[in-house]
């Protein structure tokens, strides 16, 4: 009888693999493969697997922080995203700047390489589907990085950018608050320079909702979800 108890969907899973242990790729293969998902490619380096790829669909790159080739963390996300794929960071747990660094890159989250192979095929999963990974090694990584600052937030502010980063168009959230379209926008531009002023910045609406989960605002939500800005 199968044990596994990860979701397996019809729609074909895509992965890729970089970390520069060849026995952490192999057996992240294995696992991949036991949840049917497909094993794209695997590379010891970023610049090694964008080469491999060379242009083919890829949903998920998951990926370890410390590779051995000197590479920036922020670099090595913003490339694997060029691609089109997904990152999720696949690491220990206790490199709390370095996870903030990945998911301030646009990384959708973190699974550390203690958790369970069932959890790391969900998180897989997870990201394969456009979500942001709202789970304990991110919210850990971001409460023991001292150099995280969150954004200090009114509560009108707050109220706006749940309501906005939710998925409502601007006008609706001045609607759902009884306020003025031009003040939501007044709130929503005061949200942006807050943030800015902390070192995270959010110019699109999914920047937005990252910056929601990160700071507990929101639970973890679909992008695709969202509607343009209006």
């Amino acid at each position: 009888m199968s044990t596994t108890t990860w979701p397996v969907e019809t729609d074909l899973v895509r992965v890729a693999v970089v970390d520069d242990h060849e026995s952490v790729r192999l057996g992240l293969r294995a696992a991949c493969q036991v949840a049917g998902y497909e094993v794209v490619e695997e590379a010891a380096t970023v610049p090694d697997l964008v080469r491999l790829l060379e242009g083919r669909e890829c949903d998920v790159v998951v990926l370890d922080l410390s590779l051995g080739d000197g590479s920036t963390i922020t670099q090595n996300v913003k490339d694997i995203q060029a691609t089109g794929a997904g990152v999720l960071i696949h690491s220990i747990a206790d490199r709390a700047a370095g996870v903030r660094e990945a998911l301030a890159a646009g990384a959708a989250g973190v699974i550390p390489k203690s958790a369970a192979t069932s959890a790391v095929m969900a998180a897989i999963y997870t990201v394969a589907r456009g979500e942001v990974l709202n789970n304990l090694e991110w919210a850990s990584a971001i409460d023991a990085d001292t150099d995280f600052a969150r954004a200090q937030l009114g509560r009108r502010e707050r109220d706006v950018l749940n309501l906005y980063a939710s998925g409502l168009p601007l006008r609706m959230v001045a609607d759902q608050l009884g306020i003025a379209a031009s003040t939501a926008r007044e709130y929503l531009d005061r949200i942006r320079v807050k943030y800015v002023e902390v070192g995270r910045p959010a110019p699109t609406k999914v920047d937005l909702l990252r910056r929601a989960v990160e700071d507990g605002i929101l639970p973890n939500l679909d992008p695709d979800a969202l509607d343009d800005e209006s």
